[in-house]
């Protein structure tokens, strides 16, 4: 059974989509830990309610040191010995040591089309630039911000008189879909990074249309 863990800062509505999915699946993997470095994080009662231990490194305690931080949360994370740390809503820029640390084990999932669009406000950038489909990537985390390997996308359209808030809804509810999945092919050994890109063994679709 390979140990996953969560890193979450608010509601952590990925996390809820990958705890659920992975009991109701039967996955060859559990969720060892949520952590979460806000205390108030709503996501914590509901892993505590899913018999997940849960765990807080509260970043406000490492005000202006980055390195310390990131140093307290990997040792967080190790205690659990997990074989992937996946970044659900988890708001606080990693370091470059942490990436590394964890290279090849470290997923996150961003609400655009990468390489469209890295960083923040991404809805309202697509809306301004008139794209006509948006999406979310699931991706492994590299040093260079939202621009790890691709491990799958989904596509969802851009509608007349959409605002940022009602297309971030349509993507976040593809976010749910594809994240679980992706995590799903990681315990199951069914991806392979060749050259920077992300090869399903199975030759499933990594694209939902």
């Amino acid at each position: 059974m390979k140990r996953i863990v969560i890193l979450i800062s608010g509601r952590g509505s990925n996390m809820e989509a990958i705890v659920q999915r992975c009991a109701a699946e039967g996955w060859p993997a559990r969720v060892a830990a949520v952590v979460s470095n806000r205390p108030d994080a709503s996501g914590l009662a509901f892993a505590a309610a899913h018999g997940v231990p849960t765990a807080v490194v509260d970043h406000r305690a490492f005000a202006g040191e980055r390195e310390a931080f990131d140093a307290a949360l990997a040792a967080e994370i190790d205690r659990h010995e997990p074989e992937l740390i996946v970044l659900a809503g988890f708001m606080r820029i990693l370091g470059d040591a942490f990436v590394r640390r964890y290279a090849g084990r470290l997923l996150n999932v961003h609400p655009s089309l990468l390489p469209a669009f890295p960083g923040l406000h991404t809805h309202r950038r697509a809306l301004e630039a008139g794209c006509k489909a948006a999406g979310a990537t699931v991706h492994f985390v590299t040093p260079e911000l939202d621009h790890g390997p691709i491990v799958m996308q989904a596509v969802v359209p851009v509608l007349p008189g959409d605002d940022e808030a009602a297309l971030a809804e349509r993507v976040l509810a593809a976010e749910h879909v594809i994240y679980p999945q992706a995590v799903r092919w990681f315990v199951e050994g069914a991806l392979s990074v060749e050259n920077g890109v992300v090869h399903q063994r199975d030759g499933q679709a990594q694209l939902l249309v």
